[in-house]
């Protein structure tokens, strides 16, 4: 390589760097649209728009929420690992999205090897609830009764591979019950069966619950939490019932792979300052989720915990044999 050819090279490469750096360091000068797949009115969605709403403040620009569901979630998120890595299109999921779906489903990019984690956003645990039709009043009573009806409670799940889905299977196994499952596009029409007493039983994201139990509409059996859910401490968890289940259902914050670190820099920014907002942290609070410690907020920790949620999960989701439909 001759040296004006070298010039010629590291001028361009230059240029290009200084180029990427330039529009990092103008982020956003645009609307933000956050892909969320699942339907509005769920929990993540809920999420999503608390969140949403304050980045506007402190990014200066709309923050949209679109809600793009199908396919066990991975039309939304396949739309975000196909999108340019600028920033503009991001993905809020949960671990149904980012765990239970990349074991099932054939997609032609991989749930962490094609997006870039940005920030770790609230959980919750997964509640056993059921319809005030069920006769049984606890976890214990519930087991004998369907083990007494095998194969005629309904329980919903929100596609396969979703939480719901994975966690009843989880439940039959570990209590030698059977029921069947009613399939929902998402956990908001799930919930207004079941309060309609359409279905039996469900395992739900815990915040979801909340207002239906208090309300009397929906019966709780038992949350799988290491301690007892603080807005409802009166229902047992399954460990205290004898059932080795604990999970916790998370959420976070991704962009196409490829976004420049300056622009997740700046997202993640923006998420942090809302979970320091007392105002935001009252209404996470009040969906009876937690904010991630300050030690979880990066995105190498969202990245890190997203990977051993995965190797944990997608052997027992794989051994299971579940088959979905393309």
């Amino acid at each position: 390589m001759t040296l004006q050819l070298r010039c010629v090279l590291v001028a361009l490469l230059t240029g290009v760097a200084g180029a990427g750096t330039a529009a990092a360091q103008s982020y956003p000068s645009r609307p933000i649209t956050v892909i969320v797949p699942f339907p509005a009115g769920g929990p993540t969605d809920t999420v999503a728009r608390i969140m949403g709403d304050h980045m506007r403040s402190t990014l200066g620009q709309s923050v949209i929420i679109e809600n793009v569901t199908g396919a066990g979630s991975t039309i939304g998120t396949g739309r975000v690992a196909a999108a340019a890595p600028d920033g503009y299109t991001l993905y809020v999921g949960n671990w149904t999205s980012a765990v239970g779906a990349g074991a099932l489903y054939q997609t032609s990019w991989h749930i962490i090897n094609d997006l870039t984690p940005i920030a770790q956003l609230p959980a919750s645990s997964l509640m056993f609830v059921g319809s005030t039709r069920v006769p049984a009043g606890n976890i214990k009573d519930l087991i004998a009764w369907l083990k007494a009806n095998p194969g005629k409670a309904t329980a919903a799940s929100v596609g396969a591979g979703s939480g719901a889905h994975i966690c009843g299977l989880y439940f039959m196994e570990k209590t030698a019950t059977k029921f069947e499952f009613a399939q929902y596009r998402g956990g908001a029409p799930a919930m207004q069966d079941l309060v309609g007493n359409q279905i039996d039983l469900m395992c739900a994201e815990a915040s979801q619950t909340l207002t239906h139990v208090r309300g009397g509409k929906m019966k709780a059996f038992a949350v799988m939490s290491a301690g007892r859910w603080a807005p409802l401490p009166d229902v047992p968890t399954m460990q205290e019932v004898g059932l080795d289940m604990l999970w916790s259902f998370w959420h976070g914050l991704w962009g196409p792979k490829g976004l420049p670190r300056p622009v997740v820099d700046a997202l993640n920014a923006s998420v942090s300052k809302a979970f320091d907002d007392p105002a935001v942290a009252k209404r996470i609070d009040d969906l009876g989720m937690t904010i991630p410690a300050k030690n979880e907020r990066s995105p190498e920790a969202l990245a890190k915990y997203h990977k051993e949620e995965v190797d944990k999960w997608w052997p027992i989701i794989k051994a299971a044999n579940i088959k979905v439909s393309q």
